[in-house]
């Protein structure tokens, strides 16, 4: 038998489905997340100048590292990286979900040694989004990336790796900055 004919090219078997993708792509999501998280907690303080509240700067010192992380990770190749990020991502949520409830008046406040109280509201949507507050958004960062940390753990797929899954890391820290440098600027 040839060479030509050993070889089992069948299009069912190469598929990627939506499952085989998230493992593959799982340490990017988590990237872009505490990316975006991250910016955009920049954004609020230094461009619109809003003042972080004493639970806002945990949610921060949970979330920034979360980026060198995961990009180290992605750059080293290194496929256990969950046991760095997951317990940040994890202590985050908590944190998170705390501030939010308090946010919304679910729990009483709690007093605050800062100068903004940890219950005050910057974001005032009206109707079918007043849920949006800026504690939701980093809840939901948190939560993306430990659904994707967890992934990562459990699943039997390999996550991207080499010199693509390289650039694409370089890609979305450079675009997620130049992207919110772009909006400062603009505003």
């Amino acid at each position: 038998m040839d060479r030509a004919q050993s070889i089992n090219i069948n299009p069912a078997a190469t598929k990627v489905g939506l499952l085989d993708w998230l493992s593959l792509s799982c340490r990017h999501i988590a990237l872009l997340a505490a990316m975006i998280a991250t910016a955009g907690s920049l954004f609020f303080s230094e461009v619109l100048r809003w003042i972080p509240c004493e639970l806002c700067w945990y949610q921060r010192i949970l979330m920034y590292p979360l980026v060198v992380i995961l990009f180290v990770g992605i750059w080293r190749d290194d496929r256990k990286v969950y046991l760095y990020a997951l317990p940040l991502a994890l202590a985050g949520i908590a944190v998170s979900l705390y501030h939010y409830l308090m946010v919304m008046l679910i729990i009483p406040p709690a007093p605050c040694a800062g100068a903004v109280p940890c219950a005050f509201d910057y974001i005032n949507i009206p109707g079918a989004l007043s849920f949006v507050k800026i504690p939701f958004l980093a809840l939901v960062a948190f939560i993306i990336i430990s659904v994707m940390m967890a992934n990562l753990a459990l699943a039997e797929t390999p996550p991207a790796a080499g010199r693509a899954a390289r650039i694409a890391a370089t890609v979305i820290v450079l675009a997620t900055g130049a992207l919110f440098v772009g909006l400062g600027m603009a505003i």
